[in-house]
């Protein structure tokens, strides 16, 4: 970094309702909006909206075409790495383009969605703030900690908070969604949906043998490119396949959205503490239940009894099912538009964006060296 872009910048006072100039850092794995599986990409595109709505100026940094609203785009892969996803080059490289892009612009503020840029942080004059859409304990935990007085971070649920509470927090935001985009619908067909990535997390073969017990056909709408996720699927969907089975790979946006529709339940039998599943609200959107596993945010998301059924195992997961066709399709509508619509997700980063580009992020010194290394 030059001195100019250590040094803080001279700028006006950003005021407590004028627009500000934000820096939105997107994954490099898809474009935003995605055009298929993508969650985080698809919370940055719609961020982006609200916040050019609301008559902010937005630069957006990511991968591929430039699809949304921003009104300045800084492209750092002509196609993205979807092929590599989670490879260490791609991640660096994409953050080293980031970094001397916003080295040479002016913004009060940049909100980062990766892994790696928040690394330069600690070089850039104006505050950033990082979401952390993953975990928060272990070798994460370490990163985060290491960068503490350079980033504030931002979690997107209660429960991922609670799980490392000493972290660096400036808020807590909900993810969210255009959940007028999501077609709502009372009528539903037979099927029971799951709809994710497949993996032991994420356990769709629990949701084979959930419906199976109830008697009613599923179809498995995933990603599956990665090895791990092919190695899962061989292994764990395949000797469970049958004709009340239909799996139809990586959903778009338009099948995505059909399939929720249409759906009796959502199954979401997740086996991790998840930080949110933005797939719950995909749901509850188009009217229609979820069914889940009390782990990570859904008791958080899922209203127990209302919008879905919160079970404590499998047993009452599977009897869940049968319980969440009786709930009411309006409420579950209701109950996305009030909690998750992007509107709501737009005013929560717009107070931590202000008060950032305001006061900026405390500078607290850094753990001692070794400090937290077990």
């Amino acid at each position: 970094m030059t001195g100019a872009a250590v040094a803080r910048r001279s700028r006006e006072p950003v005021g407590s309702d004028g627009p500000l100039n934000v820096a939105v850092v997107a994954p490099p794995w898809f474009e935003v909006p995605p055009q298929g599986y993508g969650g985080i990409e698809s919370v940055v595109a719609d961020l982006v909206a609200v916040l050019v709505a609301r008559g902010h100026h937005v630069t957006l940094v990511a991968a591929g075409r430039s699809l949304t609203s921003a009104q300045r785009f800084v492209q750092t892969f002509v196609v993205p790495p979807t092929e590599r996803l989670g490879a260490a080059v791609p991640e660096v490289l994409h953050a080293a383009v980031a970094g001397a892009a916003l080295a040479d612009l002016d913004v009060d503020v940049v909100h980062d969605n990766t892994l790696a840029g928040p690394l330069l942080a600690a070089g850039r004059a104006v505050p950033t703030v990082v979401t952390s859409h993953g975990p928060v304990t272990g070798e994460y935990a370490r990163l985060y900690e290491r960068l503490r007085g350079s980033v504030g971070l931002v979690a997107i649920s209660r429960s991922q908070r609670a799980l490392n509470p000493g972290l660096s927090w400036v808020g807590t935001v909900h993810n969210g969604i255009d959940v007028a985009s999501y077609p709502f619908s009372r009528t539903k067909d037979d099927y029971l949906l799951w709809l994710g990535r497949f993996s032991h997390e994420k356990a769709p073969h629990l949701a084979i043998d959930a419906a199976r017990a109830v008697g009613a056909p599923i179809v498995l709408a995933g990603k599956v490119n990665e090895p791990c996720e092919h190695e899962y699927l061989e292994a764990m969907v395949a000797p469970r396949l049958g004709p009340d089975v239909e799996i139809v790979g990586e959903a778009d946006a338009g099948l995505k959205r059909q399939l929720l529709a249409r759906a009796r339940a959502l199954l979401f039998p997740i086996q991790w503490e998840e930080p949110f599943g933005i797939v719950m609200i995909e749901a509850m959107a188009c009217g229609t239940p979820v069914v889940a596993l009390r782990r990570g945010s859904v008791p958080e998301v899922v209203r127990h009894g209302v919008t879905g059924i919160v079970a404590d195992d499998f047993a009452s997961f599977v009897a869940g099912i049968d319980a969440a066709t009786g709930l009411d399709p309006d409420a579950c509508r209701r109950h996305a538009e009030r909690f998750f619509d992007r509107a709501v997700m737009g005013s929560g980063y717009e107070r931590i964006f202000r008060a950032a580009a305001e006061g900026g992020i405390p500078r607290v010194g850094p753990p001692r060296v070794g400090a937290a290394a077990s």
